[in-house]
């Protein structure tokens, strides 16, 4: 079965379609710059350019950048402060004609990893982190999500939040080396440790490609490790996550 996922990003906003069975991206994603304005209606006529790209006629699985709660943005995250309290099922489902599911970002790259890789199969509680504009974290418990587990949110020093002082756009906004950035990405999986003792951590986004220059910097005691999926695993998880089984967290077709 093809789905079509949808992965929202702070600089981009990319598509694919997927094998529902076995995870695999059936096509190469199609990437359209996020509007300046990163406000609703503007993000939501690039959702339909990229749905229109694909000529794609199904149900339609997102992930999106800010907490979701069913179906309604929470938070402003990185996008306009205008999203808060936006349907953005609703808004989707409108501006496309197709049938939208919209999740967590980071949630929906967790989807993928529990369902496909380095998480499947995998008991108590796993982390996934999800390294970009922000630092996305999605949560699941025996397999099971739960939902919008914003830990990038965290208070740090002068920072209002974690994420303004160890995300991967502030590396390369301050010109960061991977080993000086590698320590702050390290600080912020320590208070991950301290906070909700997890028994995996999953690191993904674009950075885990660069796992190499930073990924030896990493010294908590919790398991660490990249998601091999990378930053695919946002489309691949959002593809899915219209399939997926409500009470088990895990995915029905």
């Amino acid at each position: 079965m093809e789905l079509l996922g949808i992965d929202i990003g702070g600089s981009g906003i990319k598509g694919a379609l997927v094998n529902a069975e076995t995870g695999e991206m059936l096509t190469e994603r199609y990437r359209i710059p996020t509007p300046p304005s990163r406000k609703p209606e503007e993000m939501a006529n690039v959702i339909k350019q990229i749905v229109d790209h694909f000529e794609y006629t199904g149900p339609v699985g997102c992930g999106f950048p800010s907490i979701v709660k069913n179906g309604i943005c929470m938070s402003q995250g990185n996008l306009h402060k205008s999203w808060v309290g936006v349907n953005v099922d609703e808004l989707f489902t409108q501006t496309t004609g197709h049938v939208f599911t919209v999740i967590n970002d980071a949630d929906a790259a967790g989807y993928a990893s529990i369902n496909y890789g380095v998480g499947r199969g995998k008991q108590g509680l796993v982390i996934m982190v999800t390294v970009g504009t922000g630092l996305g974290s999605g949560a699941f418990f025996n397999g099971q999500l739960i939902p919008n587990f914003e830990l990038g949110q965290i208070p740090y020093k002068k920072y209002e939040k974690i994420e303004h002082y160890a995300a991967d756009s502030i590396r390369e906004k301050e010109g960061l080396s991977y080993e000086k950035w590698g320590k702050r990405f390290n600080k912020f999986l320590r208070y991950v440790e301290i906070i909700v003792s997890p028994d995996l951590i999953i690191v993904g986004g674009g950075i885990s490609k660069k796992w190499k220059q930073y990924g030896h910097i990493i010294d908590i005691e919790t398991e660490v490790v990249k998601a091999e999926l990378m930053n695919h695993a946002g489309i691949i998880g959002a593809a899915v996550s219209c399939l997926r089984e409500q009470h088990h967290g895990h995915l029905t077709t």
